[in-house]
């Protein structure tokens, strides 16, 4: 009988070396044996041994007898796991400690330079430029919670834009009257949307991946996109509780 091919891998990836593993493996067959012992039952040369042995015993694969002459006793494997696996939690700490001061970083600079996750749209002609660009991405959804405000915004894109993809499918949901909105239904291709009576705010959603949202009641006082995995999933989830709460057309 011998170690698995799959079991010496594994204990390989544990950072145990082919003479570590032999050890463990001669021990756990015969029991606590001295260190010549386990030297004459294994390919492991003497003069190697007792430095094979005192790393295991680090490592928490074996215990040493107080008494003369000194034998090995392995300890049980589930035990030994235990040992592996806080060593490895604290192998885990100590790399995220240095990840996160030193790497972490420098992808947070280049995010700022190169790719916020989160913009302020100043003026409208930012605020249409930017709801083009995510209409002309849409591949999948788009989800429309507009608020009266945001009528005048919305009518003022590029029709061409509104060319979608037919694969788009599109969830609108308006504020106010909605004899003020039948227009959007040509423009985004759908037969019915979904009306509230008040809405703080609104937004579009896009594939699930970006979002602008615009906070404010009788005006916008904010505009942001983002494609922060976070607030994009919040924004769905809103939006998903407001359209279930809304009156089709």
């Amino acid at each position: 009988m011998s170690i698995g091919e799959k079991t010496r891998i594994i204990m390989k990836e544990m950072g145990l070396n082919a003479y570590e593993i032999e050890s463990i493996f001669v021990l756990l067959k015969n029991g606590q044996m001295t260190a010549m012992d386990i030297s004459q039952k294994s390919s492991i040369p003497y003069s190697k041994i007792y430095e094979v042995l005192n790393s295991l015993k680090e490592k928490g694969w074996l215990k040493i007898s107080e008494s003369r002459p000194f034998k090995y006793i392995p300890v049980p494997p589930n035990e030994a796991m235990l040992v592996e696996k806080m060593r490895f939690e604290d192998k885990y700490q100590n790399w995220k400690t240095i990840i996160s001061d030193e790497l972490q970083p420098l992808y947070e600079n280049r995010q700022l330079v190169e790719h916020p996750e989160m913009l302020i749209l100043r003026g409208q002609e930012a605020v249409i430029t930017k709801l083009e660009e995510i209409l002309k991405k849409a591949s999948k959804e788009l989800m429309i919670a507009a608020p009266i405000f945001a009528r005048n915004i919305i009518s003022s894109i590029d029709p061409i834009i509104l060319n979608l993809k037919k694969s788009v499918n599109v969830k609108l949901m308006v504020a106010g009257k909605a004899l003020d909105w039948q227009f959007l239904k040509i423009f985004f291709r759908i037969e019915t949307f979904r009306i509230r009576k008040h809405m703080f705010g609104g937004g579009i959603i896009a594939d699930g991946k970006e979002a602008m949202l615009f906070l404010g009641e009788d005006k916008p006082s904010l505009v942001v996109w983002s494609d922060h995995i976070g607030l994009v999933s919040f924004a769905r989830e809103y939006f998903q509780f407001l359209w279930d709460s809304s009156k089709t057309t």
